[in-house]
């Protein structure tokens, strides 16, 4: 293996400490969702010296996720999400472990992914119904959840904002999540942290309305698609890396 202070972790390493690099790359991470905000996730944590990540998703890329996912170019259009990431993310680090799972997390299959082997859950699921049933799961768990609320129809980078889920003001998704806890009479087990923007824009380009039961966005089925930028999704993403990367570093100086 080569050396932290001479490789390609040498600045991050210079910045946190050979002790913190080493916690970095031992953690243990399972990242649900790769789009437009859990792909730059995954990149940043590599690129910030994790090892051990697990990608979740079922999708394939489509032509329509060019403007936003890091994955997605013209030459990966019909491949799956999972499989292209991984191949990114090893030539980044190739001795970083990267288990790519092109698979729908859902309440059916939940007991399938383990989740008492991580240190770290990222839920960057779309679904709504999925997204509570990784959170209730999640927050039962030994290790730490953060969650990325609604990151469509937004423009303003500086809106994105953290905090923790009880208290994220102006997200209608997160609005949507609690209504619905309260209404089944299930809450998340501990408190975690959000990214969230309480920006809230219209769909100007229109948009053709699906009859059926959702609406086409590649192979999966949605029930909603809003328009979204690349300059807001990717700061999720990369915000969602860097709380994990500082909580880390935190942990690590007051051992």
């Amino acid at each position: 293996m080569e050396s932290r202070k001479d490789g390609k972790f040498a600045r991050a390493t210079l910045l946190c400490g050979e002790d913190v690099m080493e916690n970095v790359s031992k953690v243990k991470i399972i990242l649900f969702g790769v789009g437009g905000v859990g792909g730059w996730c995954a990149e940043a944590l590599v690129r910030s010296g994790v090892r051990h990540l697990t990608i979740v998703d079922a999708d394939c890329v489509a032509e329509s996720n060019i403007n936003r996912q890091i994955m997605a170019t013209t030459l990966t259009v019909g491949r799956p999400k999972v499989e292209v990431l991984r191949q990114r993310l090893l030539e980044i680090n190739p001795e970083a472990e990267i288990t790519a799972l092109q698979k729908l997390y859902c309440e059916e299959n939940a007991d399938e992914f383990r989740l008492d082997d991580y240190d770290y859950v990222i839920d960057a699921i779309d679904s709504l119904k999925d997204k509570i049933s990784l959170i209730l799961r999640a927050s039962e768990r030994k290790g730490r959840l953060f969650s990325s609320m609604g990151a469509a129809l937004k423009m303003d980078p500086t809106r994105v904002k953290t905090g923790e889920f009880w208290e994220v003001q102006g997200c209608p998704l997160a609005a949507t999540i609690r209504r619905k806890m309260r209404r089944t009479k299930r809450f998340p087990a501990n408190r975690f942290t959000c990214v969230y923007d309480d920006e809230l824009l219209p769909n100007r380009g229109g948009g053709e309305k699906d009859e059926g039961d959702g609406i086409q966005d590649g192979p999966v089925r949605k029930a909603c698609i809003n328009g979204s930028a690349v300059s807001v999704t990717a700061i999720f993403g990369m915000t969602l890396s860097g709380l994990i990367i500082n909580d880390i570093y935190k942990k690590t100086l007051i051992q």
